[in-house]
This record gives C-alpha cells, sequence and structure tokens, in this order.
C-alpha cells in the first residue's frame, strides 16, 4: 500500500489495542503515518474466544495483505443452521451455495489479534503495552478504539448509562469433536439460546444467552461455575449436553444497550469500534464493524488533508450502517427468545422457508455481507 498521500507523515496516537485498535494501526502505518498504540495490558490476551468474521470484514484484511494469515489461523464456516432446543433442524442459511467465493470463517480472537500484531508492527506502528491511559493525551490525532467504557467517547460525548437487557452470556471453549461440521449452530430454546461454531485448532466456541431477572455486570472476564451454564442449559437436546459436560471453565457477562454515540469525532478526536457503536451478540458483526471502521478512517484521512473534513467524512460514511447493524442485532435477540405461541408460529414459519425459500430468508442479511468497505478511496 503505497505511502502517498495526505497520511504520510503525520502522528497518529490510538488508544487500545484490540481488533478495532490493531486493525487502524496497519491500515494507517501502511498508508505512511507515525502510528503509536497505547494499550493498557500487560500482554495482548485472550477477551471473548471466537468470533465469526464475515466477508465485509475479510475484505479489509485481504486488502492489508494478510489474508492468508489470518487464514491459516481460521476456519471456514459453510453456513448458520437454526435448530430448536430439542435440536432439531428450523433452517439452514448455506454460505458456499448463496455466496461461493466469499470467505465466511471463524477463528479464535487471540489468534486474530496476534496476526494484527505483528502486520502492525511490521508496518512500523509502535505498540506500547501496560501502558493506561487515565488522562486524554494532547495529539494531533487522538483514535479512541478502547471499547465499552471509552474514555475517548465520554469526551466526544459526555457520560452515558447503558441499560441492562435482562440477558447475560456465557462464553466457553471445549475440544472439536471428530468430523465436525464447519458452521454455526444456533439452538434456540425460550427465554435463552446458544451459539456454538469450530475454530482452529481443535476447538469448539460456546457462546450462550439466557434471560434473566438479576443484573449482571458488563464485564468480559469474569468467571462463572460451569454447573450455572450447565443448569440453564439442562433441558437442551441434540449435541448441547455432549458439549456442556466438557466445559472446564466459563464467563459470563451481563449484556447491557448502548446507545450508537451521535458523536463520533471532533476535530482531532475520533472513535472507533465498541468505543463508537456497541452492538449485542446477536449478528456477529462486532469485530467486524470495528475492523470496517479502522479501513474506512485510515482512508477518509489519507484521502484529505483536512483532518476535521476527512473525520465528518469518516462519521457519515460509517454511522448509519452500524446505526442499522445495531438494531438487526436487537430484533435477533428477541426472535431467538420466543416463547409460548410465538415461538410455535416463528418456527413454523422458518421450517417453511426452509423448505420453500431458505435463500430468501439470508438474502435479508446480503446489505450485511456483501458490503465492500475497501471501496472507499
Amino acid at each position: 500500500m503505497a505511502a502517498a498521500g495526505a497520511l504520510a507523515g503525520r502522528a497518529v496516537t490510538i488508544v487500545g489495542a484490540g481488533i478495532g485498535g490493531l486493525t487502524a494501526a496497519l491500515a494507517l502505518a501502511r498508508r505512511g503515518a507515525a502510528v503509536t498504540v497505547l494499550e493498557r495490558a500487560g500482554a495482548l490476551r485472550e477477551v471473548g474466544a471466537g468470533i465469526q468474521v464475515s466477508p465485509n470484514a475479510v475484505r479489509v484484511l485481504e486488502a492489508l495483505d494478510i489474508g492468508r494469515d489470518f487464514t491459516a489461523v481460521s476456519v471456514p464456516s459453510h453456513g448458520v443452521t437454526l435448530r430448536d432446543a430439542a435440536g432439531a433442524r428450523v433452517l439452514h442459511m448455506d454460505f458456499d451455495r448463496w455466496r461461493p467465493g466469499a470467505a465466511f470463517r471463524t477463528v479464535h480472537r487471540a489468534r486474530l489479534i496476534a496476526v494484527l500484531d505483528d502486520a502492525a508492527r511490521a508496518a512500523g506502528a509502535t505498540i506500547l503495552l501496560d501502558t493506561p491511559v487515565e488522562t486524554l493525551p494532547d495529539a494531533g490525532l487522538l483514535i479512541g478504539a478502547d471499547g465499552l467504557h471509552s474514555r475517548v467517547r465520554v469526551a466526544l460525548n459526555g457520560t452515558e448509562t447503558p441499560f441492562f437487557t435482562g440477558q447475560a452470556a456465557w462464553r466457553t471453549l471445549v475440544p472439536l469433536e471428530d468430523a465436525a461440521s464447519f458452521g454455526a449452530q444456533v439452538f434456540m430454546g425460550p427465554g435463552r439460546h446458544m451459539v456454538s461454531y469450530p475454530l482452529a485448532y481443535g476447538l469448539r466456541n460456546i457462546v450462550a444467552v439466557e434471560e434473566r431477572a438479576a443484573w449482571t455486570a458488563e464485564d468480559w472476564s469474569r468467571p462463572d461455575d460451569p454447573a450455572a451454564l450447565r443448569a440453564a442449559f439442562a433441558d437442551f437436546g441434540g449435541p448441547v449436553p455432549g458439549w456442556l459436560s466438557q466445559v472446564t471453565d466459563c464467563a459470563v457477562w451481563g449484556l447491557h444497550r448502548h446507545r450508537v454515540a451521535p458523536r463520533w469525532h471532533d476535530d482531532r478526536r475520533a472513535i472507533l469500534g465498541d468505543a463508537a457503536h456497541p452492538t449485542l451478540p446477536f449478528l456477529a458483526q462486532g469485530a467486524c464493524m470495528a475492523i470496517e471502521d479502522a479501513w474506512v478512517l485510515a482512508a477518509c484521512l489519507d484521502a484529505d488533508a483536512d483532518q476535521p473534513r476527512a473525520l465528518a467524512r469518516y462519521q457519515a460514511l460509517r454511522r448509519p450502517r452500524c446505526v442499522r447493524i445495531v438494531e438487526a442485532a436487537n430484533a435477533n435477540a428477541r426472535n431467538y427468545h420466543l416463547s409460548g405461541p410465538r415461538r410455535r408460529v416463528g418456527h413454523t414459519a422458518l421450517r417453511l422457508a426452509d423448505r420453500l425459500a431458505p435463500r430468501a430468508v439470508f438474502e435479508r442479511f446480503a446489505w450485511v455481507y456483501d458490503h465492500d468497505p475497501t471501496a472507499v478511496a
């Protein structure tokens, strides 16, 4: 990637070395910026286990010349199968058939971060670990990739209080069984659902969500007793009991709904990823949106030496899409947890669609997967 645009030689400070921050560091450094990343943690460690990465984000990784490295640490996802709590098929969406050649993949978050970290450093970015940011530095360009509790977001938008959705999610990893199908499975029960898919290196990722009255902290690393997870899904069938019997440790976090930030930038600061648009994990687009943001932010800054105008263009290009994705994820949260007559009607409609027009369900989300962020010049 040539460094001949407006970013050449410009100093950029990024707060946060997660997926969004490291993708931004790579995209900016490849365009000639002098990038410094400040990360609170003393090491880039696993947070969140597995993620799904759809073609819209893979296009960015390929444009950043790390597609081969990403492929080496990830596995393909051939589709998504919706099942009822007993394990019976409700509907299958076939990625290979309906988007041949498009890269739908799953990866352990830590392995993707390692790929991005290596590439960003090789491109010239400086990544400073064990560097907490208590007071925002006075930088010519400061990018907040500092997650759900972003200090940069607060500086731009003021303090906000998210509300607890009444749902909590466990995450865990178990050994991958022989002859596993490489795709996601969603098991839907009244008031709860489970998503599972294979990862590379013989692992299976599990995210299990239940509705609950008790407030639960928004903390991805809070450990929980595996017995609580097994009890919550004790009436699920199919492969679920076997998977859960192998759980030795798990974490639980409360799902809280945040507004998409009204303001993503001022003249010298900008936010991306969860700092700008936290989303519930029901469309598998949180990491993908951060990757998209990083590319578009770098492209806008490189195309226009007027930094305030470039940042305004970045928000104008990204915010409407992110709002739409967040709203779609909110809708899925409701649809997965139907109970009583609504559940029977909903599942019957999906089974009918599975027989007559399964592609129509997939195409409802084509605007997510077919989007190409790298078209932004």
